[in-house]
């Protein structure tokens, strides 16, 4: 796989609803993701940042244009592919999605467990490991009830990447979050993603964070019409 092949969308377009209520809401989407870049996608709410993200992450169907993901067309991909390449990414997103049922750690085995195959006692020390480098070691038997709002992300942060996934998309993961606390999840997303070497977009309206990207993306009224190379 070559530097460029990561993520590759060329003349992306879709449209939501059908008939006389059918609407575009992506024109001519092209960008690439480079191995190991930290892109942000920003622009205001309805300008398609999550159906780029969900389109990229296989959580849509492509409609017409061109998306490879590692290396695999989605546009035609059978279901079972599209499983098999949703494995092989994390997912971060505003609301965190825990289970508050679960620990902190028993959320995070969850993104190790997803691939199968993964013995109990493997999984809870990938997950102990991962809520340490975030910063939780001391919260790794808390239920989510019992963390903050900048705690739970965190959690979120280690269950999308105690894998190592080839990419991760992040959605809006800061919008609940204070200055700070904003700050550090970006901060532990980038530096974790960087010694991992996995690839990330993140989507956000947020410019508390831009200065954290290697690359921003601006999103307006489903076209890109900003390109920003920082890195």
């Amino acid at each position: 796989m070559n530097r460029e092949g990561i993520v590759d969308v060329k003349g992306l377009n879709h449209w939501f609803g059908s008939g006389e209520a059918k609407k575009q809401a992506l024109f001519d989407v092209n960008l690439t993701l480079k191995r190991g870049s930290f892109t942000v996608l920003m622009g205001p709410s309805g300008s398609g940042k999550t159906t780029v993200l969900t389109l990229i992450g296989c959580l849509r169907a492509v409609q017409d244009g061109s998306v490879r993901l590692l290396g695999q067309e989605l546009n035609g991909a059978a279901e079972a592919e599209l499983v098999a390449l949703r494995r092989r990414l994390g997912f971060i997103f505003q609301a965190h999605n825990l289970h508050e049922s679960l620990t902190a750690a028993q959320n995070v085995m969850m993104g190790v467990q997803v691939h199968g195959g993964v013995a109990d006692r493997v999984a809870e020390q990938a997950a102990t490991h991962a809520l340490g480098l975030v910063g939780l070691a001391d919260r790794t038997t808390y239920l989510p009830a019992n963390l903050s709002g900048g705690q739970k992300q965190r959690v979120a942060v280690a269950r999308a990447l105690v894998a190592s996934p080839a990419l991760v998309l992040a959605d809006e993961p800061t919008a609940a979050l204070d200055k700070d606390s904003a700050a550090e999840v970006v901060d532990l997303l980038k530096r974790m993603g960087e010694a991992r070497g996995t690839t990330t977009m993140l989507v956000t309206h947020d410019n508390r964070i831009l200065d954290r990207a290697d690359r921003i993306l601006t999103l307006e009224d489903g076209r890109i019409v900003g390109i920003e190379e920082r890195g």
